[in-house]
């Protein structure tokens, strides 16, 4: 009698959705073309038990209005488009989001110094700095929101800040020592307490460009910024969700050819996650939005 009572009540989302729609960002240059969206599309109707279709959008903003407008029931996001379509509705959840092989779960925004010339943020003010470009998230956007909790609430006012064109312009400030720290980024595990990654990042880079490592220490880390997660309407069925994370954290292992068409950029499978892991990025918009005001 159980069986009997569940089995139309786990069809009734089906029904009531008709055919479930995911949105992703089209890559640059691709228009409306997918790699392997045959099978993509094949391998979520089988999870899922029910037709579906996927909607290229251009970009995220178009992608955002496109879930806040039920048009899309899924969409898969980069962090600060989460943080932004969450902020405007509210109507969104993320499911899960992708790790790298070796764990890290996304990235620090780090402050960097040679030769020990400063040892926390407050010593900024007296210091020379290198500052991003406006629009980089981890060289201004995640300073501009986390270092308050570090003393400095002001950052683009310090003294003698300098604004470098790009990262490696940054790096090639510190490598001259015409600056005394530079903001850049490293990867970082979220399983592991934030333990940072080996490979790429700032110091990574900075070593290769011939600064000894015993000169270089980092006298500041950020939050983490998860990578972007792979969000749903938070009215979705609870059922459609449970499918969707089991689908989603056992695809690398059961189907590589599917993941690889799926997530390109991070090979380490595809973890659980909750809107808490994506404060970080909630409080980047934030800050930015209060700056951009008159």
């Amino acid at each position: 009698m159980v069986t009997l009572a569940w089995r139309p009540a786990l069809a009734d989302w089906r029904q009531d959705i008709g055919t479930f729609r995911i949105g992703i960002v089209a890559e640059p240059g691709a228009g409306n073309a997918v790699p392997g969206l045959a099978l993509l599309t094949d391998a979520y109707s089988k999870a899922l038990g029910m037709k579906v279709e996927v909607l290229v959008a251009r970009d995220y903003a178009t992608l955002i209005e496109a879930q806040i407008d039920r048009r899309v029931d899924y969409a898969v996001y980069s962090a600060t488009a989460y943080a932004l379509v969450s902020l405007r509705c509210g109507c969104v959840e993320p499911l899960v989001a992708p790790t790298d092989a070796d764990g890290a779960a996304g990235i620090h925004s780090v402050l960097v110094t040679r030769d020990a010339r400063i040892s926390k943020p407050s010593d900024m003010a007296s210091r020379r700095i290198a500052i991003g470009p406006p629009d980089s998230v981890a060289g201004t956007l995640m300073p501009l929101a986390d270092l308050a909790a570090a003393g400095v609430t002001d950052l683009e006012g310090q003294p003698l800040l300098q604004r470098a064109a790009s990262a490696s312009a940054a790096e090639a400030m510190l490598a001259a020592g015409t600056v005394d720290a530079i903001f850049g980024w490293e990867r970082a595990s979220a399983t592991r307490g934030g333990d940072r990654s080996p490979g790429g990042g700032t110091v990574a880079r900075l070593k290769s460009a011939g600064i000894p490592a015993s000169a270089l220490q980092v006298v500041w880390t950020s939050s983490l910024l998860r990578y972007g997660p792979h969000a749903v309407r938070s009215d979705l069925d609870a059922d459609a969700k449970r499918r969707l994370v089991d689908f989603l954290t056992g695809l690398k292992d059961r189907d590589p050819k599917v993941y690889r068409l799926m997530e390109r950029g991070h090979p380490g499978g595809f973890v659980a996650v909750s809107a808490k892991d994506y404060q970080p990025a909630v409080t980047l918009v934030r800050a930015v939005a209060g700056k951009s005001r008159p």
